[in-house]
């Protein structure tokens, strides 16, 4: 954990944090990603994420603050909360956090609109850091298929308290907005290496899905 808060510390540094208490800031993110009623968006999902946008930070433009992004864009989740409510909170939180650390107002405010994003993965075209952050938290999806099944599963365990008919009836609608984006990844890069592969998975759990139906 402690790579994690000093890359955490590093990335409040470099979007202009001037005040003290980043470390602390740290370590209340990564107790929010431990939550007991995550199963998939938890510190792994984090790390993960970081890696990729290190591994990419050449296509953004302020690849801090895409780290800040990350790190609290599912800081608030409750799988209660209906719609867009956890990224409008998470939104918030950044907002309160990056203030008290001193952080320019303007890098804030790109902050909390990434985390917005992150809702519907609709970057535009010319959004370098936009792109980024939602290639970043889509990833999963291209991952081979044993891991996208354990994702999978993992998912259903955040929402274990919804019935299973309704459950499918709503991981389908999520698997089709998904398949009907025109592209899932923005960066071409990343397309190239995980738009099939992702796609085919998500045709295989709706199919699934929907055979249970």
């Amino acid at each position: 954990m402690t790579e994690l808060i000093d890359r955490w510390s590093a990335a409040a540094a470099g979007a202009g944090a001037t005040a003290a208490g980043a470390g602390a800031a740290g370590i209340d993110l990564l107790e929010r990603w431990g939550e007991p009623q995550r199963h998939y968006h938890t510190v792994d999902h984090l790390a993960a994420m970081l890696g990729v946008v290190d591994e990419q930070a050449d296509h953004a433009d302020r690849p801090d603050l895409v780290c800040l992004a990350v790190w609290f864009h599912d800081a608030v989740y409750d799988p209660r909360a209906p719609g867009d409510a956890n990224e409008r909170a998470s939104a918030a939180l950044a907002t309160g956090t990056l203030t008290a650390l001193g952080v320019p107002s303007a890098a804030i405010a790109e902050v909390a609109r990434l985390v917005l994003l992150t809702a519907g993965h609709e970057a535009d075209p010319d959004d370098r850091d936009g792109a980024l952050l939602c290639d970043a938290d889509l990833a999963v999806l291209a991952r081979p298929a044993a891991d996208y099944d354990r994702y999978a599963t993992a998912v259903r365990r955040e929402y274990a308290h919804v019935p299973d008919e309704l459950f499918r009836a709503g991981r389908a609608a999520v698997l089709r907005r998904l398949l009907d984006l025109p592209g899932l990844y923005r960066l071409p890069v990343l397309a190239r290496r995980w738009e099939s592969a992702a796609r085919a998975n998500l045709g295989r759990e709706l199919a699934a899905l929907e055979a249970a139906a």
